[in-house]
């Protein structure tokens, strides 16, 4: 138990991932049980300039373990990357007596919690983005959701693929960051997977697509990351045009990756980072990240976080090509 009254808030922003709920539920309950008060900023960093706060007590986040989203709601904030929106949010902390924040979020939203802990407020981020893309944590709260969803999706997409013999090219998320498609193309089967990562050509994804076709394959699975490099609808026409055996056949997943029950997994992860950012906080910690490493959950500098660039590890994009014979 904290003898000392504390204040402490907490937010999400910017895209919303899988387990953000099960991470408030933990980081209210672990104050509330250190004696704090705890406050939910609503909308972001929009709502922390704007003074969208309100008291979260243990009853507040009751059944929302379950639940995808954040009940906090989420948004990107223009205002916040300017000198003022950042003063005026500062101001409207003060005016309500916080004394640290929680932010849970990606890669901007942990910037804009750096650019707090550089003007004296006491901060931790909480690393939460599909995409894996965020450097000192293994991985981030929502990415084994969305990769389950992934899986899912490929896998009733190859259902029908073998029913008709077709070829089917499927979008994931990944504007800078392959981790989505190379792990789906592992566990979904792929005969081949574009990544911003690694270039290859249109020919390339034919010939490997044709290959399949004359090894007597019924169905050929093409995942393709959105920042690949290749617009999906037109690497389909441009497959159908060069007549590799499969006719081409487009799912673009979208959205649908965000949401959903989290797993498990992303519970349990986003409970561990959520206590262990609450702890910071009571020891007088700022300007961190929770990250895992290894079997734990511990800091990282923000500094170190946001001068690196995670990126999918290449092996696994070589293990999907060699599993794909």
């Amino acid at each position: 138990m904290n003898d000392k009254s504390f204040t402490l808030g907490v937010l999400t922003s910017g895209g919303d991932a899988p387990g953000m709920n099960a991470c408030i539920r933990a980081v209210v309950r672990t104050g509330i049980a250190n004696n704090c008060r705890v406050i939910g900023v609503s909308n972001g960093f929009d709502g922390l300039i704007n003074g969208e706060f309100r008291d979260l007590g243990p009853r507040d986040v009751g059944g929302i373990l379950q639940r995808g989203g954040t009940i906090l709601q989420t948004r990107r904030s223009d205002l916040f990357r300017e000198a003022r929106g950042q003063r005026e949010a500062i101001r409207r902390m003060n005016e309500a007596g916080m004394d640290g924040l929680v932010v849970i979020g990606g890669d901007g939203s942990l910037n804009g919690a750096f650019a707090l802990h550089n003007q004296g407020i006491k901060v931790i981020g909480v690393p939460g983005s599909i995409d894996n893309d965020i450097w000192g944590t293994n991985i981030s709260i929502g990415v084994d959701t969305a990769m389950n969803t992934i899986m899912e999706a490929v896998d009733k997409l190859r259902d029908t693929a073998s029913s008709h013999g077709r070829a089917f090219l499927i979008e994931t998320m990944g504007r800078g960051s392959g981790y989505l498609a190379a792990m789906a193309g592992i566990v979904c089967g792929a005969e081949i997977i574009l990544i911003p990562e690694v270039q290859i050509t249109v020919e390339e994804v034919a010939d490997a697509i044709e290959d399949a076709y004359k090894r007597g394959k019924t169905h050929a699975i093409i995942i393709n990351a959105e920042g690949s490099g290749h617009k999906t609808a037109e690497l389909a026409q441009a497959l159908d045009d060069m007549d590799v055996g499969f006719k081409t056949r487009v799912t673009i997943l979208g959205h649908i990756q965000r949401g959903g029950s989290p797993t498990a997994y992303d519970r349990l992860l986003a409970s561990q980072m959520g206590v262990k950012a609450v702890e910071g906080l009571l020891a007088g910690t700022s300007g961190m990240m929770t990250g895992l490493k290894g079997r734990g959950v511990d800091y990282v500098a923000l500094e170190e976080v946001l001068s690196h660039k995670r990126t999918v590890n290449l092996d696994y994009y070589n293990m999907a090509r060699t599993l794909a014979r």
